[in-house]
């Protein structure tokens, strides 16, 4: 006996990109096979959005090497007045 419905109702079911319609009466008699097999209806599917703070890049301090002859004799000089002044 087959019984013609006219009156149906349909339910939209999603996974992943993929929907299907199916009535309300087959859903709920069959709502653990559509779980188990990861269709959800499509008005219960709720997209996530995460946000991310991205943090800023540090930047490399680049410094220039001076073409000056190092005079060894001339920095211990500067090395012991710049003591003293600590020092003091």
């Amino acid at each position: 006996m087959i019984k013609i419905i006219e009156n149906k109702q349909i339910i939209k079911l999603q996974r992943k990109n993929k929907i299907i319609e199916r009535s309300v009466l087959d859903y709920k008699t069959n709502k653990a096979v559509y779980d188990f097999r990861g269709f959800k209806p499509v008005q219960d599917v709720v997209k996530e959005e995460k946000v991310v703070e991205i943090k800023p890049k540090k930047k490399k301090v680049i410094r220039k090497k001076k073409d000056v002859q190092v005079d060894l004799e001339t920095d211990k000089k500067e090395m012991e007045v710049a003591v003293q002044k600590d020092m003091e």
